[in-house]
């Protein structure tokens, strides 16, 4: 998993409510696809017109946002079906970071596993920051830092967030629970010795 310590850029503003993982990358899209092609599917209902052709009133198709690394979204982000191909989707797009007032509990949980940092906000400030962007497209900068747990609105006030330790830790470090896990390695090999001699009749069947 890639690190996350700090993301600087334009901050592209999708500010409806309840898009949920569906929205986010049709299901029949995950079919055979490998987790690097999936960008070029992300929110493709709202994305492509009927002919294929870009949408223009999409606000991730303006050339400003087209390579925006920061999200600005609506409540209850990610909502809907466990699909971890939605994080996939749009780390695809490019996004290293959703700002959002409220999240999809697994959703959420899926962001921590692959590097996509997801902030909680006050929906009322993420408003304002999306409307500094789009007073001046392709010039206002957000930045969004782990290490201090800030957010450095276009004004320059920074604006604390909150972000569990452990998952902070582990983000900071590039490691998800796999990695996580392997770093006990001894300590479960330990265990497992202990445990085949105290109960040989348990491990019996176990290679």
């Amino acid at each position: 998993m890639q690190p996350f310590r700090t993301v600087t850029g334009i901050a592209a503003p999708l500010l409806r409510a309840n898009i949920d993982t569906d929205m986010i990358i049709p299901v029949q899209r995950l079919v055979g696809a490998s987790r690097d092609g999936l960008g070029p599917y992300g929110f493709e209902r709202f994305r492509y017109l009927a002919d294929g052709s870009d949408n223009p009133e999409f606000p991730l198709n303006r050339k400003a946002f087209r390579t925006a690394p920061i999200l600005l979204a609506g409540e209850n982000f990610g909502c809907g079906s466990s699909r971890e191909g939605a994080v996939w989707t749009l780390m695809g797009m490019g996004l290293r970071c959703v700002i959002a007032p409220s999240f999809g509990d697994i959703f959420h949980n899926n962001c921590f596993q692959n590097g996509l940092l997801p902030v909680r906000l006050p929906e009322a400030l993420i408003r304002r920051i999306a409307e500094a962007v789009e007073a001046s497209p392709g010039n206002a900068r957000v930045t969004v830092d782990l290490e201090r747990q800030e957010v450095i609105t276009p004004w320059g006030e920074a604006v604390p967030f909150a972000v569990d330790a452990r998952k902070k830790q582990a983000m900071l470090e590039g490691l998800d629970e796999i990695a996580l896990t392997k770093q006990r390695a001894e300590e479960i090999a330990a265990w497992q010795a202990r445990d085949r001699a105290a109960r040989p009749w348990a491990w019996d069947s176990v290679s």
